[in-house]
């Protein structure tokens, strides 16, 4: 009998043991921060609307998001390099492979972030447009924007995006050993820069993307939902004319336009496809 299903099941078992610690220390550490520093006063994040919601989805995307990372990963190094055992899998992914994989660590670790950053850039303001909307307005329908919110994405706009971006890297040759390194960065600053937090930072909002920064876009498309495009630098809003961040402001209201948008995971997991058929009725 395959012990697939117990390998499944068990790397879904590790990967939930993972996010829960991690939650608790970002819960406490975001509200604490936000009680003395709220961007928008109000309710804290476990009081707030759609919370079941936020949990739903902060479990399950890092669970989807691993299940088919290593999925396409295993697709990828078949169809491109021939490699189908297991055994030749694992030495092909294990320390990278490749002029990539002669860099230092650190050197890797870097080179990731800034190239993984620049091409889900230019990923997310395609999904600002056309038919990749409807998929990614499931990230910005949350009304409550606070930190927890970080990781409500349809699985669409994750495969495109992060998970798609990621594997390109890794089978470019990148060591997944830098994973160790970058992985507990993007995850506390994913959440840090949608904590209900109004710093700026000061000049270094021009460095790193900031809570104000990240909360603009988020904001209505006439006071800035089409600006802040960048996940960790600004520099490529600044390069390409997106870059806003009003003086002496900061963003109040969050959320999209249709008002029968659904609250619960199941309908806004349907929403794209919903909408998919209505667009085809007409």
């Amino acid at each position: 009998m395959s012990s697939l299903p117990l390998e499944v099941a068990e790397m879904l078992g590790q990967t939930i043991e993972k996010v829960i610690p991690i939650t608790i220390v970002l819960a406490l550490v975001f509200s604490v921060l936000s009680h003395f520093w709220a961007c928008n006063p109000g309710t804290p994040w476990w009081r707030k609307r759609e919370l079941v919601t936020d949990i739903c989805y902060w479990f399950f995307v890092p669970v989807f998001a691993r299940v088919l990372r290593i999925g396409l990963m295993i697709l990828g190094a078949s169809v491109v390099f021939g490699i189908n055992d297991a055994d030749s899998l694992i030495a092909f992914y294990d320390n990278g492979h490749g002029p990539l994989a002669q860099l230092p660590l650190w050197c890797q670790a870097i080179l990731f972030l800034v190239l993984s950053d620049f091409m889900l850039y230019w990923l997310h303001r395609m999904f600002h447009g056309g038919a990749f909307w409807k998929y990614h307005a499931i990230h910005h329908s949350s009304e409550d924007l606070d930190w927890i919110s970080a990781a409500r994405f349809h699985p669409v706009n994750l495969f495109i995006g992060t998970i798609a971006v990621d594997v390109i890297l890794l089978m470019a040759g990148i060591s997944p050993n830098i994973m160790l390194w970058v992985g507990p960065f993007t995850t506390f600053h994913s959440a840090f820069v949608h904590a209900n937090l109004n710093w700026s930072l000061g000049p270094f909002k021009y460095v790193l993307a900031t809570p104000v920064f990240h909360r603009w876009h988020h904001t209505a498309l006439e006071q800035g939902g089409n600006t802040n495009f960048a996940g960790t630098f600004p520099l490529w809003d600044i390069l390409f004319g997106t870059f806003r961040m009003p003086e002496n402001q900061l963003p109040e209201a969050y959320g999209i336009d249709d008002q029968a948008f659904p609250s619960e995971i199941g309908g806004q997991l349907a929403y794209p496809f919903r909408q998919l058929i209505l667009e085809q009725r007409r």
